[in-house]
């Protein structure tokens, strides 16, 4: 079993959150691969991903349960592949940190069975912490969107390597007579 944790601060009181979480057409369209899915009733769901490592990228249809919706803190749930021997679940987890912020920790664990659970897991040690790190930012992001809140401006790059790049791009076009901008 492989299992990963990942913690974000959203800009928004944790009923906001709650109100964004707690739908779960919300969450299917964040998840990366997302081919489809239909909604049977509050707690199942059917999804169909396109998922791959490498050179292999297959479609495969999950099966999601909603265990508990016990919001505004918490929801849990459990999901499986159908056809192949792969099953989980998670958690999400906010806690008010005042009245603007939000601390939300996404929790997910798959488990493979069989002869093939040790590839399975192999395959998935490395990708399942950046999947799930992309999918909570993606969360924070859409949750702050749908609160009105502002994305902060991006700051520039202070970098070794971005100084470097501003040296050369104004070295290589000072001699062609163009402008550096």
């Amino acid at each position: 079993m492989i299992e990963t944790q990942q913690t974000v601060v959203i800009n928004t009181d944790i009923g906001r959150a709650w109100q964004y979480a707690r739908n779960i057409d919300k969450w299917a369209a964040l998840m990366p691969g997302l081919q489809s899915y239909t909604v049977n009733d509050t707690d199942n769901s059917k999804w169909v991903l396109k998922v791959g490592v490498g050179g292999l990228v297959r479609t495969v249809h999950v099966d999601v349960h909603v265990d508990k919706w016990d919001g505004p803190e918490r929801a849990l749930f459990s999901y499986r592949l159908e056809g192949d021997p792969v099953e989980g679940g998670g958690s999400y987890a906010a806690s008010r940190l005042g009245d603007t912020a939000t601390e939300v920790t996404l929790t997910v664990r798959v488990a493979g069975s069989g002869p093939m659970a040790p590839m399975w897991e192999a395959m998935g040690r490395p990708l399942l912490p950046q999947f799930a790190r992309s999918f909570a930012e993606q969360l924070k992001t859409e949750i702050e969107k749908a609160a009105g809140v502002d994305a902060p401006a991006k700051a520039v790059p202070s970098s070794g390597f971005a100084m470097v790049y501003r040296w050369l791009r104004k070295f290589l076009r000072a001699p062609f007579g163009m402008a550096s901008r």
